[in-house]
């Protein structure tokens, strides 16, 4: 087993954990093995089955949307897709990654402590195509920063991508430059490859990831997607992207009442940490 690998599906031991803090600290990111069940995978993979194939970009099916983009390279981006059914809901505080997102984002012992999903987005994509570089710490956002002080993380948004097909060569995987997070200079090649594919940048490692794994990956950290190349088959991810109960969605999604009349109370308090308040109707003569 790699360094940067764990073994689970359910809470982490105290030892996994104090090892995903010190790697998610040095490089950015961890995987955590098998972190969905094959059963929730299938669930999952089941859903996204449903979806029409001829969805237009920016075209709804239920709840969820197709993004604006239409090029062909980037395939079927659902946003939203924790409307798409249960099974999606039980991700939201999954035991594989739940307390990490609450450390390392969540402000925890702090009078803000609590989680917000910013984003949450499935992706299915065929042959051809990648995502170019983006993130890493030289001039970053401080909406997705990396940030440790004082013994507790800060950070403003980390990544849960989970694998829903198998990923390797020539599948088009996530590419990552380890440690860019804390980056203070420019990588030498930005420039080069920031608007075509990061396969060849130097630093960049690819990891594979099998049906039901998952990459927890903090956004500050330089990451895209590599060309798929392999003429067969689906690259199927999931991705919800956590931040401080304060954030907002980044494309002004807001969770339909059905959803968030039916969640738990716990996973309630994560799409809505902040429930409206509104003034109260003056009747009217």
């Amino acid at each position: 087993m790699s360094t940067d690998t764990m073994v689970h599906d359910v809470r982490p031991s105290a030892a996994e954990r104090a090892m995903q803090d010190y790697l998610f600290d040095l490089q950015g990111y961890f995987i955590i093995e098998r972190a969905v069940a094959p059963e929730l995978v299938d669930a999952l993979n089941d859903l996204l089955n449903q979806v029409p194939a001829d969805l237009e970009p920016q075209g709804w099916w239920g709840n969820v949307q197709r993004s604006a983009s239409s090029e062909p390279g980037k395939g079927l981006e659902l946003q939203n897709v924790v409307e798409a059914g249960e099974p999606f809901e039980r991700l939201i505080d999954h035991p594989s990654w739940i307390d990490s997102m609450r450390r390392y984002c969540g402000e925890e012992d702090s009078y803000v402590s609590g989680l917000f999903i910013d984003e949450c987005f499935a992706a299915i994509r065929r042959q051809g195509g990648y995502l170019r570089v983006h993130s890493g710490g030289y001039r970053k956002a401080l909406r997705g920063i990396y940030h440790y002080d004082h013994g507790v993380f800060r950070c403003a948004q980390v990544n849960v991508l989970v694998a829903l097909s198998d990923i390797g060569p020539g599948d088009g995987g996530t590419l990552i430059i380890p440690a860019s997070h804390k980056a203070n200079l420019s990588h030498p090649q930005a420039e080069q490859y920031r608007s075509g594919t990061m396969d060849d940048m130097v630093g960049v490692v690819q990891p594979n990831l099998k049906q039901g794994d998952a990459l927890v990956f903090c956004d500050a950290l330089a990451h895209g997607a590599a060309s798929r190349t392999n003429p067969e088959g689906e690259r199927r991810t999931v991705i919800y992207r956590y931040g401080p109960s304060w954030g907002a969605t980044r494309s002004g999604y807001r969770y339909s009442d059905e959803l968030l009349e039916r969640l738990t109370p716990e996973r309630r308090a994560i799409l809505q940490p902040v429930p409206p308040r509104l003034p109260p109707r003056h009747a009217t003569s």
